[in-house]
Formats: C-alpha cells, sequence, structure tokens
C-alpha cells in the first residue's frame, strides 16, 4: 500500500495486516516522504517490507512508521533476526519456494520470528505475480505458522480453502488484487476478507 485514500478505504474492510514497502527497487515503493495516515485503524497491523537492511535501519523504519512487523524478504541472517528480536520487533521471514527448497533452513530462525512467508520463487526479491505449487508446503514441518504469497487472487480462494496445513495461517496478496502497482482494488480485498470471515 501506498496512497493514503487507497490505505484507508481498504483498510475499512479490516485485513489482519497490511504491507508498505521500503525496498526503492520495488514498483510498489512508498517512497522517501511515505507516511503511514495517522487515521489509520490500529485494528490493521502494520507491516514494514525490506530487503537486505541493515538492523540499525529497520529499527529505524519501526519507530517512524509505528510498525507493528517488519517482514524481510532477503538473505536475512538468523544473527539479524536475532538483533532485531531482541531489539522487541516481531518478524515475518520471508523464503522463495520452488521445488528444491530445503525447508530446513527455517529451523534456526523460529525462535525469532512469529510468522514465515513463503512466496514463489523468481528474478525478484517477492512482486513475482506467480504461484508455486503449494504441494511443497507439505515438507514444512516447523512449528512456526506460515503465511502463503504469489500472484493470489479471488479466483484462487477455493484452492485455499483446501489448504490444510497445520501451520497456515493466512495469504499474503498483492498483485492479484492489484489495479496498479502500489494501488488495491477495494472489492477484491473486500471479498478475499470476507471470504475469511
Amino acid at each position: 500500500m501506498r496512497e493514503p485514500e487507497n490505505i484507508l478505504s481498504v483498510a475499512a474492510h479490516e485485513p489482519s495486516l497490511m504491507g508498505f514497502i521500503f525496498y526503492p527497487d520495488s514498483p510498489r515503493y512508498v517512497g522517501d516522504s511515505f507516511r503511514v495516515p495517522s487515521t489509520l485503524s490500529p485494528c490493521v497491523k502494520r507491516v514494514g517490507v525490506t530487503v537486505n537492511e541493515s538492523v540499525q535501519q529497520v529499527k529505524n523504519l519501526v519507530t517512524t512508521h509505528h510498525l507493528n512487523f517488519v517482514q524481510l524478504h532477503g538473505n536475512e541472517t538468523v544473527e539479524e533476526c536475532k538483533n532485531l528480536y531482541q531489539e522487541g520487533i516481531s518478524i515475518i521471514k520471508a523464503f522463495s519456494i520452488d521445488e528444491t527448497m530445503d525447508f530446513s533452513i527455517t529451523h534456526d530462525f523460529q525462535p525469532y520470528v512469529e510468522f514465515f512467508l513463503f512466496d514463489t520463487k523468481g528474478k525478484h526479491h517477492g512482486g513475482n505475480g506467480r504461484r508455486f505449487d503449494w504441494k511443497l508446503l507439505d515438507k514444512y514441518t516447523g512449528h512456526i505458522p506460515f503465511l502463503v504469497s504469489g500472484g493470489i487472487s479471488v479466483e484462487h480462494l477455493t484452492e485455499i480453502e483446501r489448504l490444510q496445513h497445520p501451520s497456515f495461517v493466512g495469504i499474503d496478496v498483492n498483485s492479484g488484487v492489484e489495479i496498479v502497482p502500489g494501488q488495491k482494488d477495494e472489492e477484491k480485498v473486500k471479498s478475499i476478507v470476507q471470504f475469511f470471515k
């Protein structure tokens, strides 16, 4: 999310989380002067998405934007996650998934992470707009709950309902509900939120 009016109109439908991308190479980058609207409901948790930022910069973003979570979407290490965790920062750690994924790499992150995000492996750090084979999730045996991302739209809701993995807790939608990068279709978001209620 990026545009104040769009942020507030989407927030009116009460998604659990709302993401703001602080990665300059993303077409959804919020920009240097961005501020989360002060009237955004506290019921909608703020997620700052970063890629390979320093621990100090992530801390600065949390403070400046009153973030509830940071979503680390790069090659962040266990040690960096530990440092942020020790600062009281709640972490969503993203992993790029394809058929070569070894889910054991998530194990050492578990003490410091609130959620994992499993996204489609591609040439970009997220935002690839494609789904991976959800059957691969059966290989995940960790206890940290996870979100699924990657090209998900309203058309996939029936398939999502069939995901029976005990650690699956939700979806991360982006390109599948967009009008243009950074601007979401309010009706599509509304449909997805209502589906899960």
